[in-house]
């Protein structure tokens, strides 16, 4: 099985799982994600693979984090995550990329995550529920952060914080690789 396969198998039964804890029908998670209920249906089924946008917005309607809904497997209070367990959650031609390191269910979902972005390239977020926060440090390059459409210079040692239920936008407007390092935390689901 590939690792492709691997994932949208786990994807399809943590879906299944998380929704029937949270007690939400079809419809219900549909109207809270605002992903259609045929799409649910799909992965559910694991018939498709869907975008890097359609599973935050699932797993942001569940009140979990991407880990836990790519992945969740019970262990002992201390989980090593090795580089070759990392989620690749979106990559371009041009070599950026984002990996998924780490995330907890303890207090909320909280997640740690390691982004390159090459120069000229740039991801957008939807915004995120109220009260979600995250925690950016740059450690190569200029990143520019663009938070509620204000953009923000944040050169390599740069850290920032920002509440994050707003459109934001990480972008590489400069000549060199931009790294950082984000840790995004989500309040529980009520």
């Amino acid at each position: 099985m590939s690792d492709l396969d691997q994932l949208t198998q786990s994807l399809a039964r943590n879906l299944k799982r998380w929704r029937g804890e949270r007690g939400f029908t079809l419809d219900a998670l549909a109207a809270r994600s605002g992903v259609s209920r045929g799409m649910i249906i799909q992965i559910e089924q694991a018939r498709t693979n869907p975008s890097v946008g359609t599973t935050v917005k699932l797993a942001d309607a569940l009140g979990i984090s991407i880990a836990t809904l790519l992945d969740h497997e019970p262990g002992p209070q201390v989980r090593l995550v090795p580089p070759e367990r990392a989620v690749r959650m979106w990559s371009t031609d041009a070599g950026s990329h984002t990996l998924l390191l780490v995330g907890t269910e303890r207090r909320g979902p909280l997640e740690l995550w390691a982004w390159r972005l090459m120069p000229g390239e740039g991801s957008t977020s939807d915004p995120h529920p109220g009260g979600t926060v995250e925690l950016l440090h740059v450690t190569a390059g200029r990143l520019t952060l663009v938070v509620d459409g204000t953009p923000h210079a944040m050169p390599a040692g740069t850290s920032a914080t920002f509440e994050a239920n707003v459109p934001h936008t990480y972008r590489n407007d400069g000549s060199e690789v931009v790294e950082m390092t984000m840790a995004v935390a989500v309040p529980p689901a009520r």
